[in-house]
């Protein structure tokens, strides 16, 4: 039987008030494109290094209740020899650890993907629960373009999401489900709002047939935003007024939490987005992050993979922490910005 308390327990403390998760689950092809951004070689020493930088910030706990792990970063040992789940357990920050095994091509339906990554999961996970892990994460992608998404790939991706969650469960492991609409595309804000709620529609009627418990998973959507090269761009209010009305329309008020990917918007426009929600008003849910480039981008910059600058990197990262922490009750603003 599983244990709906242990997984009650862990998903509300994931989305506790002014907390929410910082995604460090880069897959070895992305860290990759990160680090070539600054230059350095994407080697095991280095991904060690840039990550212990990160998560030995003073004070992150303060603003941070998880870190979505990748498998190697699960296994890695600080510099002491620590391992990182340890090291995120002391500090009060659950570890826990991404799951699937990316994307691959629909056959017969060009541009769109299914996840993969259920095959062997029911062992993968009691080991990740042995090694620490509290959650997990499985993410689909959605594309928005013409003639898609079909329904096919929805149901595809809202069938394996909920196999997912289901087997998580199983164990006490908390699913995060992240059903992501790409900002790839020229595609309205309007189209964005009609996708996104199409797809959590989906998604939650798989996971209902499933048998998911609710109490025990935490969604991870997109907001709502137009394509990144639409020629309409949407004011901070109209993305939180759609992203929130698409929400109640599509989301049960049984789920404890909402942690947004920041889906390649800039650090500042996630956390601005992410505030005039929260201002908005008594919500079903607690409405929170879940960001990987919004909150690491400007500390990587910083870093450089040089250890002279890491003082400053964790200065940054810390601040923007602090900043989406503000976003979690609606009291962040622009002057926040000029004091980092």
């Amino acid at each position: 039987m599983v244990n709906t308390q242990e997984l009650e327990t862990v998903a509300r403390n994931m989305v506790a008030k002014g907390k929410g998760i910082l995604a460090a689950d880069e897959s070895m092809g992305t860290i990759k494109r990160r680090f070539d951004s600054i230059k350095i070689e994407s080697n095991e020493e280095n991904r060690r290094a840039y990550r212990e930088m990160l998560f030995t910030t003073k004070g992150i706990e303060e603003a941070i209740s998880g870190v979505i792990l990748f498998d190697e970063t699960l296994r890695t040992k600080t510099s002491d020899g620590t391992p990182f789940p340890q090291l995120l357990s002391k500090k009060g920050i659950m570890p826990g650890i991404k799951v699937d095994k990316g994307p691959v091509d629909i056959p017969n339906f060009p541009g769109e993907v299914v996840t993969e990554g259920l095959d062997g999961l029911r062992a993968r996970l009691k080991e990740y629960k042995e090694l620490g892990a509290k959650f997990a994460k499985w993410r689909a992608v959605i594309s928005i373009g013409d003639g898609i998404p079909t329904y096919t790939c929805l149901e595809l991706n809202g069938e394996a999401l909920a196999r997912y969650a289901a087997l998580s469960q199983e164990p006490g492991i908390v699913p995060i489900v992240e059903p992501e609409v790409l900002l790839d595309g020229s595609h309205t804000i309007e189209r964005a709002q009609e996708v996104t709620e199409h797809t959590l529609k989906v998604t939650f009627t798989q996971l209902f047939l499933q048998r998911v418990y609710l109490e025990g998973m935490i969604l991870k959507p997109s907001m709502v935003v137009p394509g990144k090269d639409s020629p309409k761009k949407a004011s901070v209010e109209e993305v939180a007024e759609r992203t929130i009305r698409c929400l109640k329309r599509s989301v049960p008020a049984a789920v404890p939490g909402i942690a947004f990917l920041s889906g390649g918007q800039s650090a500042e426009s996630a956390t601005e987005h992410l505030n005039a929600m929260n201002a908005m008003g008594p919500l079903p849910w607690e409405v929170t992050f879940s960001y990987a480039r919004a909150l690491q981008d400007p500390a990587l910059k910083a870093w450089k993979g040089d250890p002279g600058n890491i003082g400053a990197a964790q200065k940054i990262f810390y601040h923007r922490a602090k900043c989406n922490s503000a976003a979690r009750t609606g009291s962040y603003n622009k002057q926040m910005e000029a004091a980092a």
